[in-house]
């Protein structure tokens, strides 16, 4: 690819020293940057972000191995990891750096891991003893080569403090980045008591004061608490980090929805081509993740749900436009 220097040398040998300027220098730069950014897509240049397969939308597969296979052969960008499998292999005599590297040479990305768990106890000294168990799981995340790890601000209850999860939270960003090289990431639940909308995650995020601060949002949970998409537009693409990405079914009333209603993206009722394009217009780089609780999917041959949820996931990226 083209470096800024070499671009920026073939620029003045076409139009003569004599009529470049500083700001044609300028110019030049700023435009070629845009045009590598608009190069950058994936799927075979369908997608301009990466399509990540969460492990929930396969969950019943033996192993997380098994599951690592099945996002390979059926030709995901990456795999999104629950806290738990990776635990689980350790604890069976499995090298978790070693695993990295396997998902690396396989050529899948590991976006995120889903999460760590009770990560904003109320009271000082319960936030210090939930630190012993998520230092452990920020560490086993980044082993696997993981760039974020979801933090759930629970144990849920209502009327939570955020001025607490805040504090909370940036602990938890300063101990991810400075001891495991990983960013640690707000998710809200939609049908959570206490942090169920996009607006108290931000709050979260934003008044814990560090410039690391961001979000994971999902476009089921968006729905689910009640924000709606509309809020995506006033946020900097940046500060979302990760996207879980789904639809729902538009017979069962909003507040009765939990995980297993999720279905695939283009089954529901969702504005996901509008959402795409906000995510587009607003400079989102990150992930898309087909997350899944599909008890009906579960049930079927995984291989082939891995196979059709990446086609939904296609079609809905065409659909948009983007």
């Amino acid at each position: 690819m083209e470096t800024r220097r070499e671009f920026v040398k073939t620029s003045v040998l076409s139009i003569g020293l004599a009529g470049v300027t500083k700001g044609t220098f300028a110019d030049a730069g700023t435009k070629q940057k845009e045009t590598n950014n608009e190069m950058k897509r994936y799927q075979g240049g369908i997608s301009p972000w990466a399509l990540v397969l969460n492990t929930s939308t396969i969950r019943p597969a033996p192993n997380l191995l098994e599951k690592i296979k099945i996002a390979h052969e059926t030709k995901w960008d990456g795999i999104e990891p629950w806290i738990n499998e990776i635990e689980d292999y350790e604890k069976q005599g499995g090298n978790l750096k070693d695993l990295g590297k396997q998902i690396k040479d396989l050529g899948l990305i590991v976006p995120n891991v889903i999460g760590l768990w009770d990560s904003m106890p109320e009271g000082e000294d319960a936030f210090k003893t939930s630190l012993e168990v998520n230092r452990n799981r920020m560490r086993m995340a980044a082993d696997i080569g993981s760039l974020h790890i979801a933090a759930i601000p629970a144990p849920d209850k209502e009327n939570i403090d955020l001025k607490w999860c805040s504090h909370c939270y940036k602990e938890l960003l300063k101990i991810g980045e400075e001891e495991y090289g990983i960013r640690v990431v707000v998710e809200f639940v939609g049908f959570f008591k206490g942090v169920h909308r996009l607006g108290q995650a931000c709050a979260i995020a934003l008044d814990a004061d560090d410039p690391r601060a961001c979000i994971l949002a999902d476009t089921f949970h968006l729905f689910r608490g009640g924000s709606g998409f509309s809020g995506l537009e006033l946020l900097q693409g940046k500060f979302i980090t990760h996207f879980h990405w789904n639809d729902v079914p538009g017979d069962v009333p909003r507040e009765e929805q939990g995980d297993a209603h999720r279905v695939f993206p283009g089954d529901g009722i969702l504005p996901l081509k509008d959402v795409l394009v906000t995510l587009k217009n607003i400079g989102y780089t990150g992930c898309l993740s087909l997350e899944t609780f599909n008890r009906e999917h579960w049930k079927q041959d995984l291989k082939v749900v891995a196979e059709n949820g990446l086609k939904k996931m296609l079609d809905c990226v065409k659909l948009s436009g983007v």
